[in-house]
């Protein structure tokens, strides 16, 4: 970016001297102004003739050739007021391939300096004074011309070696430090190496210290009270947030309102982008972290990255145990026929395991102009989840009342393969930003899950007078795999007007088998046709699109279309059942406008159209009895929803990088595809409540949010992010009441501390105030929905918070150790309390997960780097522009 900005201001520079001739040089077309005539000055001395050349050959310290070396040419003057000597830029350019330039038309006998730098090395100055000199005089000139020895106004600079711009203390490179957030006005970056609460943990833990995010106990995240889409690097992953180690994440970018460039699928939830870690730059570094949890569970991490010539290879692994506890308790009363039952259970769940993690990567810079890019994942994990339920049960039929008193317990044991390719090209044509983009992306995973449950009987509370033992087992395997291929075109037709246009195509695969069958007191398995489904389903999109960017003075406008056609098709193989769906293409505008006011404030308004089709289980109409507590059913008679999305920010830039951002939003979303409870009758005429889907007639979301990042002095610096929200969902179609809607806070808080002796504190805070459950909100899961007891309902979210901390200090000869300390949850307020309710139930159910937990983790860096990162740019990743993709 350096090497580009003098070479535009050499230009400019270049362009106001052409237009504006030094004083007696003839103007274009015209004459040269006669003695005493205007524009003339008499007696003032003549500038030197312009015919001069110079030329050379910029390498680095090997001698090999530097490409895109800014080459400027200053030009020594008296400065008339101080009278001092001053250089005031004469020309300026880039070097070749070869590494190669020149300069024309230059001024003779004038002292003049040629400065060339480049990114990651030193600058370096070059006296040049251009003295005719009679050719005969050079060695090798023949003295043979007609014309006689004519003197030559030519400067040879020769090869001028560039020296390595490398600050390494020992074998550690000191850089730069990123600020941990970056506001946009079209995304935020969340800058994760400064997050040191996540330190050991998992893309969860950072996410709960991401703005706009929130996380649930179960580790579901949602934007602005939706679901948002996840991709890493860029793409659509299988990989649940879990399953990727915070210290793998480079950085999140957070888009509340993505333009046509982005799938158009997710219903105008959002977009979350998780960028891995992975560098260019020149020689090599790498890290090792080992920590370990206070549940004895331990994690180690590292990393290697090596640059040499035109290959950079980068290379990741970690280890990550698990041993997470969670309590919960929950009270429900279900209405049924003349029958009233109510439960009361508390549960113990522990989920012990690991998780291994692998990536690698390599980029091929062909050339100064074409770059190829690869890289590959490989995730693998195991986990023995346990749960243990004390259950008291009481019936009310007919004014009988009757109580049954159980203890169930849950031993599972759980397997997931994940396999993930990129690949990419990116082209870059002569013109500034001309460039044309190829990828293609595969994530799958092969997933096995079974589960033994165990149900004791008992005649009294205490359990002392045993009944009997049921028991119950869960055979399940899934296969998820998603394609993608993916194009996009970049073309400045001027300085200001950019045209993006992009061809995307998304396929998504899925098979799943799960049965769930009693077995009797031998050990002996007993199926039922209940409780089998075996199926597999086929999602694809299909997509286009063009964007337009441009403006004038201060003004600046992008306006987007997106087409998007989508076919899906599912079998249910253990009845033979078949479903299709085609839908046809439909048309999602984006419009954003721009406006740059004094002193560094921005307003944007921005508009777009989302869409959200049902998925397999919320189409599939069989009905799933392997969780007796949550029963569930498709509806194949959804029809996608669609949103309209508008979002007016304004962002306010202060001296010391201090960023305010205020943003307004409004959402309307038509047949919204929210959770319904219907009650029905089981195989075995037993009434019980079956929770579907249907589409509602609308809903609307508006609210404010308030983002600010602050450097309070040197080493305090603080960041707060403020969302009030308001949302109502209209149910009249529905057999039920419009829940009423309910205005809604929530805040996070973060705070950096720099102390001497190399010490980093961070303090984050996050609070939710009382909200409505949100109508559509679904964890990523390829398998039917997991062992829970909340049901469909209407409801709300009693108010929560906690508080993370943490502690680094750096240590040994130029810090190239740290341990950090850290501790989630600090005072054990992060309870997830809900109570929901519909015409056949009324529940509590609180729960809480891992409160406390310590981790220690001690970190090692080493390397022989540059400061710079390779002066190149980013591959685009789903029309993602600087959003970070799979490819930089």
């Amino acid at each position: 970016m350096k090497t580009l900005s003098a070479f535009i201001f050499s230009l400019i520079l270049m362009s106001a001297a052409v237009a504006q001739p030094p004083a007696g040089q003839k103007p274009a077309g015209g004459q040269a102004p006669a003695q005493g005539a205007p524009g003339a000055r008499p007696g003032a001395p003549q500038a030197p003739p312009t015919i001069g050349r110079a030329f050379g050959k910029v390498t680095d310290s090997a001698g090999q050739p530097m490409a895109q070396a800014s080459v400027i040419l200053l030009k020594a003057t008296m400065d008339p007021a101080t009278k001092k000597r001053k250089l005031i830029l004469l020309k300026g350019t880039e070097t070749k391939a070869n590494g190669e330039f020149d300069f024309e038309d230059l001024p003779i006998v004038t002292p003049m300096v040629a400065r060339i730098s480049a990114t990651g090395y030193k600058n370096q100055d070059v006296n040049v004074m251009i003295v005719p000199q009679q050719a005969a005089d050079k060695p090798g000139a023949q003295g043979n011309n007609p014309m006689g020895n004519l003197p030559s106004f030519e400067k040879d600079l020769g090869a001028i070696k560039l020296a390595s711009d490398i600050k390494e203390l020992g074998s550690v490179v000191v850089k730069a430090s990123a600020p941990a957030m970056k506001l946009e006005l079209d995304k935020k970056v969340f800058n994760v190496d400064k997050n040191i609460v996540s330190t050991g943990g998992t893309a969860v833990d950072v996410m709960r210290n991401v703005p706009s995010v929130n996380v649930d106990i179960d580790g579901n995240v949602s934007l602005r009270g939706a679901s948002p889409t996840i991709f890493v690097d860029g793409r659509p992953t299988t990989l649940s947030l879990d399953q990727i180690p915070a210290d793998a994440i480079e950085s999140v970018e957070v888009m509340t309102n993505p333009s046509a460039k982005y799938d158009a699928s997710g219903g105008g939830s959002g977009i979350l982008n998780i960028i891995l870690k992975k560098n260019r730059k020149q020689g090599y570094n790498g890290n090792i972290n080992a920590g370990i949890d206070s549940h004895g569970q331990p994690n180690v991490l590292a990393g290697f990255n090596l640059r040499s010539g035109k290959v950079n290879f980068t290379a990741n692994g970690m280890y990550n145990a698990m041993n997470n506890r969670t309590i919960g308790n929950t009270d429900r009363s279900t209405y049924l026929s003349d029958t009233t039952t109510h439960l009361v259970q508390d549960d113990l769940q522990r989920n012990k395991g690991h998780f291994m993690f692998g990536q690698i990567g390599v980029d091929w810079f062909v050339s100064n102009k074409t770059t190829f890019s690869g890289s590959y994942i490989k995730v693998h994990g195991n986990f023995k989840p346990t749960d243990a339920s004390v259950i008291r049960t009481d019936y009310l039929a007919n004014q009988y009342d009757s109580a049954v008193y159980s203890v169930r317990n849950s031993l599972a044991d759980r397997t997931f393969d994940v396999n993930g390719a990129q690949f990419g090209m990116k082209h870059s044509f002569a013109k500034d930003g001309h460039q044309i983009t190829a990828d293609g992306s595969y994530f799958g995973v092969k997933g096995e899950a079974n589960t033994d449950y165990t149900t004791n009987y008992f005649a009294d509370q205490q359990h002392s007078s045993f009944k009997g033992t049921s028991l119950q087992r869960t055979l399940g395997s899934a296969k998820p795999s998603f394609w993608t291929f993916q194009t996009d075109y970049t073309n400045p037709l001027t300085p200001k007007t950019k045209l993006e246009a992009g061809l995307r195509a998304s396929i998504q695969k899925l098979s799943n088998y799960n049965n769930t069958f009693p077995v009797d007191a031998s050990g002996q398995e007993q199926p039922t046709k209940y409780g089998l489904t075996d199926y597999s389903s086929t999602n694809d999109v299909y997509a286009a699109y063009v964007n337009l960017t441009s403006g004038f003075g201060n003004f600046s406008y992008a306006l987007g279309l997106r087409g998007e056609s989508s076919n899906y098709t599912g079998d249910v193989l253990n009845t033979g059942q078949h479903f299709h769906n085609s839908y046809p293409t439909s048309l999602f505008p984006s419009v954003f406008l721009s406006e740059k006011l004094k002193n560094n404030q921005e307003l944007q308004l921005s508009g777009t159209r989302k869409i959200n089709r049902p998925g397999f289980f919320q189409l599939a109409p069989f009905t799933d009895y392997s969780d007796t507590l949550n029963i569930t059913r498709g509806n194949p008679n959804l029809v996608p929803e669609f949103t309209n999305s508008f979002e007016l920010s304004y962002m306010k830039t202060f001296p010391h990088s201090n960023t305010l951002l205020v943003s307004g939003y409004y959402k309307y979303t038509s047949n919204l595809i929210t959770r319904y409870q219907d009650s029905g009758l089981s195989p075995v005429a037993k009434p019980i409540l079956i929770n579907t889907y249907e589409n509602a007639n609308s809903s609307y979301t508006v609210g404010g949010e308030v983002t600010s990042t602050n450097t309070i002095t040197r080493w305090w610096d603080v960041s707060l992010n403020i969302n009030v929200y308001n949302s109502h969902i209209n149910t009249e179609n529905l057999k039920q009441v419009s829940q009423d809607a309910l205005w809604s806070w929530f805040g996070k808080f973060n705070s950096n501390f720099k102390l001497p002796e190399n010490i980093t504190i961070q303090l984050t805070a996050v609070y939710q105030s009382k909200t409505n459950i949100p109508a559509n909100q679904q964890p990523q899961q390829f398998g039917p929905p997991g062992q829970t007891q909340q049901s469909a309902a209407q409801g709300f979210i009693r108010p929560f918070g906690g508080v993370d901390i943490a502690v680094k200090k750096s240590f040994l000869k130029n810090n190239a150790a740290s341990i950090t300390l850290n501790m989630s949850d600090v005072f054990r307020t992060r309870w997830s309390k809900q109570y929901s309710s519909s015409p056949y139930f009324a529940q509590e159910y609180d729960r809480l997960k891992d409160p406390q937990l310590f981790r220690a983790v001690f970190t090692y860096r080493f390397g022989k780097m540059d400061l710079n990162i390779f002066k190149r740019k980013d591959m685009n990743s789903q029309g993602m522009g600087d959003a970070g993709s799979s490819l930089q």
